[in-house]
């Protein structure tokens, strides 16, 4: 079984801020992934928030701090699932399907997954037609009718990136106004090629091979019609990977969160938890950053210097 000082389980952007700050802290620091590192952060078309780069794409963005990581000693092992945790001991074991680690302190930074809708033709339809990824696989739709659903800042980004490419841009949102950034609110009020439906739901998705309609419900009139459509982009959100943290005894809340204090850390002692998988309100690029890092002092301070930790 492999030692490590710190391992820290997800390489998104609070993983990867973590990893940083746990191998300056003179930390022996694993991070690990069951996918690429990045995170959710690299399916981003166009970064505008974060202080410092006032336009960077997401995966540019993702590979500076995985750059950042591995010039200053940490392991990142991609593509290696965790299949459970035993975080009780005084050495946290975490086993996955390639190795079994033990370290003195574990950051679960996990992340989220994208939301469905769950309505018919969904999963069916889904790499033919049904995406969760814009910048992924919005090449795929040049001068073709697209669907957006939802009404954040992730649905108008993905809207703004697609209507580059695509012919016609449909946003179907259930409710009269967005809940995005006003500045992308302006942007897209410039896109010519850009309809709001506003009070709209999507109730089912249709196709042969490939999608090629949705049937959408108009909320204030009671009404249905279908649409023809060759693509539609489900911006809905996203849920915690939270399940085996909750298996190892991690608390989490009503709604799957990992529940942590102002210190990031969970229930159990040693273990900390930033970034989207946390209760934290704010799930930005900007707040996963100072989790992770915050996260990564903690566990410094829980390993080196045990009598200040405790106070």
């Amino acid at each position: 079984m492999e030692s490590w000082d710190l391992i820290v389980i997800g390489a998104g952007v609070a993983g990867l801020a973590a990893g940083i700050y746990g191998a300056r802290s003179g930390l022996k620091t694993l991070v690990l992934d069951e996918k690429m590192a990045g995170g959710t952060m690299a399916d981003a078309p166009l970064v505008e928030n974060y202080p410092g780069f006032q336009k960077i794409s997401g995966i540019e963005l993702a590979q500076k701090m995985i750059a950042h990581c591995k010039s200053i000693g940490v392991a990142i092992h991609e593509f290696e699932k965790v299949l459970s945790l035993d975080l009780k001991g005084e050495k946290k074991q975490v086993k996955t399907d390639k190795a079994a680690y033990e370290s003195k302190a574990v950051i679960i930074a996990s992340g989220s997954h994208y939301r469905e809708i769950g309505v018919p033709g969904e999963k069916e339809f889904r790499g033919k037609g049904v995406s969760y990824c814009g910048i992924c696989d919005g090449p795929l739709f040049k001068e073709k009718r697209v669907l957006v659903i939802g009404g954040g800042n992730s649905a108008l980004i993905t809207a703004l990136y697609i209507a580059e490419l695509a012919s016609e841009v449909k946003i179907a949102h259930r409710r009269d106004m967005f809940r995005a950034e006003e500045a992308l609110v302006r942007a897209l009020e410039a896109k010519k090629n850009v309809e709001v439906l506003w009070n709209t739901e999507v109730r089912e998705i249709k196709g042969e091979k490939l999608v090629n309609k949705v049937v959408v419900f108009d909320r204030k009139t009671g009404e249905s019609k279908e649409l023809p459509i060759d693509g539609v982009f489900v911006q809905v959100g996203e849920a915690p990977n939270s399940q085996q943290a909750k298996e190892a005894s991690v608390e989490v809340d009503e709604d799957g969160y990992i529940k942590i204090d102002v210190r990031q850390r969970t229930n159990i002692m040693g273990v900390f938890a930033a970034g989207d998988v946390t209760s934290h309100p704010v799930k930005q690029i900007g707040t996963a950053v100072g989790q992770g890092i915050t996260a990564a002092l903690e566990a410094y301070g829980f390993i080196k210097r045990p009598y200040y930790y405790k106070q």
